[in-house]
């Protein structure tokens, strides 16, 4: 098995860039005070093999790409390429062909959609790949749900137990993207281990019917009129979350979090930074819809609002809105992937609100 780490993926997310692609928006992120979160996301992968790594011959890109994670999990690994300091998609790339080159059976990437095209472009379907999701922007279907999910899938496939499929590698416009505007492209297929429960979908958008709006705008009106004064509340992007803001006149974001205190917007596009600023010593309410055809209500797309400010909020103080298509279109569950496993599998042991019509509310499951 090949094991890539893109040691930049994901750090645009918490400070709300919505993305890391180009050295400039790399370089913004670490001003804002982001921090690594592939390193930590490919040893929690890592962590999951070592006890059944029999049999198991794993090859890992030089320094921060791979060699770095599987030292600090104590296995042994040959590795591929040189260290550098600062990483490129071309090395990516140069490593993939070099581990197809050598072999291996199955590739294994810590990033996200870019970091997939970057795969897709070096292998093709020439080679099985997993994504463990790491990245901002996860919106194609050769990823995990989690990283644990990606050890156990991994492990599956290398022991013949699973079937591949044709997994659809998706990426957008990250500029239209910071712009508010979802710009989402197809650039290709990629061959990936087969297991439905543990493999994401490709993320799909909502229908835009007038019986959808209807229900969007009810889902609304009922949110707001149970909003409380002076009550902060974090309200993350999405067409579900945006109709609370047109309908209380306000401009929300349509990819961002925005915060909103007495029926009013108070901040847009906000950060993790600025969230916690923001909920310190008051009492907030977290308002999130799911990711369409993939049912993340955390951990992919609205990473500003983090595992700390999950905690300082509080698990009671969330509210998941989504319409009753999409809700039976996820089979009665939803899903976190917050980068935090305590607090996941606090999630799990419990269900969440969700408001699906006015005055229709579900207890749903997390998986």
């Amino acid at each position: 098995m090949g094991l890539i780490v893109n040691p930049v993926a994901g750090m645009g997310g918490a400070v709300g860039l919505k993305g890391t692609d180009g050295q400039a928006i790399l370089n913004k992120a670490r001003s804002l005070g982001a921090k690594p979160i592939a390193p930590e996301r490919a040893e929690s992968f890592l962590s999951e093999l070592t006890p059944e790594q029999r049999g198991i011959s794993l090859f890992v890109g030089a320094g921060s790409m791979g060699e770095d994670e599987a030292n600090n999990c104590q296995i042994t690994s040959t590795v591929v390429g040189e260290q550098k300091r600062e990483t490129r998609a071309e090395d990516t790339r140069e490593i993939a062909k070099k581990m197809v080159a050598a072999g291996v059976n199955l590739l294994v990437f810590c990033g996200g959609d870019g970091t997939a095209r970057d795969m897709l472009s070096a292998v093709g379907t020439t080679v099985p790949m997993l994504g463990v999701p790491t990245g901002v922007k996860m919106h194609s279907a050769v990823f995990a749900v989690n990283p644990q999910a990606a050890a156990r899938v991994a492990l599956r496939f290398l022991t013949g137990e699973l079937p591949l499929r044709e997994a659809e590698v998706m990426d957008v416009d990250e500029e239209a993207f910071r712009e508010g505007r979802l710009s989402a492209e197809l650039y290709g297929y990629v061959l990936t281990p087969y297991e439905p429960h543990l493999i994401q979908t490709n993320k799909l958008a909502s229908p835009m019917t007038e019986i959808e709006l209807r229900n969007q705008a009810a889902i609304a009106v009922y949110v707001i009129e149970n909003m409380k004064p002076e009550v902060v509340y974090i309200i993350g992007p999405g067409t579900t979350t945006r109709t609370i803001a047109d309908l209380l006149d306000a401009k929300k974001t349509l990819l961002g979090v925005d915060l909103f205190c007495d029926k009013k917007i108070i901040a847009s596009d906000v950060n993790e930074k600025q969230i916690l600023n923001a909920i310190r010593d008051r009492t907030a309410q977290i308002i999130v819809t799911p990711i369409g055809g993939q049912g993340f209500v955390f951990g992919r797309g609205n990473q500003q609002i983090s595992a700390e400010v999950i905690r300082q909020v509080g698990l009671d103080n969330i509210v998941v809105v989504a319409t009753e298509s999409k809700l039976r279109s996820l089979k009665g569950s939803l899903r976190v992937d917050t980068g935090d496993a305590r607090l996941d599998e606090a999630f799990r042991q419990r269900k969440l609100k969700v408001v699906a019509d006015y005055k229709v509310e579900y207890l749903v499951p997390i998986e």
